[in-house]
């Protein structure tokens, strides 16, 4: 007999928020991942072409977790145009020591939207400039928004711009945030304009082709691509990662094959087998992030399971602090 915890959405997204906890858990994570103990096998990615959509499975073992998660993550992106959200899925928390089941995490995908924004700010900690205060979004939904908000948390963002190709829902976003956050952001037309006054850019966008050029980057810059996870995508022109200073894979082993390093080996940019110096490495502090106030540096995150397994534990952490979820025995 065994007793498993169930969490809905409405329970996680009372217990989880995307705020400094959430970012130090997933900082933690990264941190682990540096040390070479983790055990992180390569994604399960399933396209599902007729229907724009995608599942991904994303797991780790982290020594001194007690619990490792596996997340099933699908993603159908036509979904928004029939009134459904285009990400869902759950996670499954099991004992790291016998295996069995202990928790159900129904959240809709509500838990790696905020790991996924985390991460980003993760990022911007180590990378970005410290006074960097103008951000530049491309792209207008769940994680510009998500992005954003984390950003203003790690950064003194003070104003920002959204671009989508969608004009009239990057003016409905930039509205929104501007309001929420207390902070001047707006909406642009022109892509390179937005980019071009910016400190910090995320592009978040599961485009195909690239949505941000080298042309446009300046030196003291920097960028979070976030969208690239699968092996069709693409958001920024590879001409990007040779004009950048520093370049920082969350996962090596997957941004070669899923990121945008990926693009910028097939277009003969950079040498395959290259090596560089993952995120963990700089949050560890086992090499340095950026050096010098003129780099343009690039964060390549294509998310990974020990992201999942430690917002997961973090979720079910709380719950049981807070008596909430309904048990279950098996």
């Amino acid at each position: 007999m065994s007793n498993i915890r169930i969490l809905t959405e409405a329970d996680l997204r009372g217990l989880v928020k995307l705020d400094l906890d959430a970012i130090e858990c997933v900082e933690q994570a990264f941190a682990a991942l540096a040390t070479g103990d983790v055990v992180m096998p390569p994604i399960l990615s399933m396209p599902i072409a007729p229907f724009n959509g995608e599942v991904d499975v994303k797991t780790a073992f982290v020594p001194g977790i007690d619990s490792f998660a596996i997340k099933i993550s699908p993603g159908f992106f036509d979904n928004p145009e029939i009134g459904l959200p285009s990400t869902s899925g759950l996670m499954v928390l099991l004992s790291a020591r016998t295996g069995m089941l202990e928790a159900l995490l129904l959240d809709n995908g509500y838990l790696t939207d905020v790991r996924t924004a985390a991460a980003g700010a993760v990022a911007a900690r180590h990378l970005a400039r410290a006074d960097a205060s103008h951000a530049c979004i491309l792209g207008a939904g769940c994680q510009a928004r998500l992005q954003l908000k984390a950003l203003c948390l790690v950064r003194p963002i003070r104003t920002a711009t959204i671009w989508a190709r969608d004009v009239v829902k990057a003016h409905t976003v930039a509205a929104e945030l501007s309001q929420e956050l207390g902070i001047d952001v707006s909406a642009v037309k022109d892509a390179g304009a937005g980019v071009r006054r910016a400190d910090v850019i995320v592009t978040t966008t599961p485009a195909t082709s690239p949505v941000l050029e080298a042309a446009w980057l300046l030196p003291g810059q920097h960028v979070t691509a976030m969208g690239s996870d699968q092996e069709h995508k693409n958001e920024i022109d590879p001409a990007c990662l040779s004009k950048a200073d520093l370049y920082v894979p969350d996962r090596l082993s997957q941004t070669r094959i899923l990121g945008e390093l990926r693009s910028a080996i097939a277009a003969g940019l950079i040498p395959a087998e290259t090596d560089f110096a993952e995120l963990g490495a700089i949050v560890s502090g086992a090499v340095p992030g950026r050096t010098a106030p003129d780099q343009i540096t690039i964060a390549d995150l294509t998310g990974t399971g020990v992201q999942d397994t430690a917002i997961a534990t973090h979720a079910r952490q709380r719950a049981s602090h807070a008596g909430l979820g309904t048990n279950f025995e098996s």
